[in-house]
């Protein structure tokens, strides 16, 4: 176990060096606090006026993603599951008659805070600021804000249906 992690901090390295080369001489910024680690799949896309500002300690699974085109930043200490996705802005879709990618993108700044734990498969949406040391449950969609100290889970019933099998 131990040489793994040491393996996933030699590729994060690795990631980071090549992520402030492309964010620091593209425009855009990529900020980064100490001992950030990421395993596998991590990815990071900031447009030309975007920002990434990630803190100390900070972990993401496999398969994250931060897509800013404005501004996302993360508190230290904050962990996130696997495939975990950030997006700071929405396709605009308002014109029929126009292709939905020629329409541009509205976006509003994302701010997580510090020692939050963000559940696998959680999507977190445009304009939203979830507070210190919350817990956002897997497979929840957020797009309102979320006050610190706060759960959050997706509350949903499984239905289950028994298959009938008829004797001859």
């Amino acid at each position: 176990m131990l040489i793994l992690k040491i393996i996933y901090h030699l590729k994060a390295l690795v990631c980071i060096i090549g992520l402030k080369i492309l964010y620091g001489l593209g425009g855009g910024k990529f900020i980064i606090g100490k001992h950030l680690t990421f395993r596998k799949g991590f990815s990071v896309m900031i447009d030309k006026q975007g920002e990434v500002v990630i803190g100390n300690n900070v972990f993401f699974n496999n398969y994250c993603s931060l897509n800013a085109i404005q501004h996302i930043s993360i508190g230290d200490g904050t962990i996130f599951g696997e495939n975990v996705k950030v997006y700071d802005h929405n396709h605009c879709y308002k014109n029929p008659d126009v292709p939905i990618k020629e329409q541009g993108f509205s976006s509003a700044p994302i701010n997580i805070g510090n020692h939050c734990w963000i559940g696998s498969n959680v999507v977190i949406l445009k304009g939203v600021t979830i507070g210190d040391n919350c817990v956002i449950g897997a497979g929840c969609i957020v797009y309102k804000d979320v006050p610190s100290g706060t759960i959050v889970v997706n509350k949903q019933a499984l239905l289950y249906k028994h298959k009938i099998i008829e004797v001859s």
